[in-house]
């Protein structure tokens, strides 16, 4: 959605409003875009966080390196 300066002050509450809609909003200046409205983005959810780091390791039991050493590919990628 693109709306002018002009309009934007005039409507900046339904703008607004739009924007906690998750619509994105361009404002423009002689139509040539100059700022954007757009939704905040939720804050760092720590239950999501640990939910992700338990399926990550429930994924990698049984994986295994081959025999090589974490000590050993550390090494290589310093080369």
């Amino acid at each position: 959605m693109q709306v002018s300066i002009f309009d934007a002050k005039n409507q900046l509450s339904a703008l607004v409003a739009e924007a906690e809609r998750g619509r994105e909003v361009t404002i423009t200046r002689r139509g040539v875009a100059v700022a954007k409205l757009v939704p905040v983005s939720p804050g760092f959810d720590r239950e999501k966080a640990r939910r992700t780091a338990e399926g990550l390791r429930r994924a990698s039991r049984g994986l295994t390196l081959g025999g090589i050493g974490i000590k050993t590919l550390v090494d290589e990628g310093r080369d």
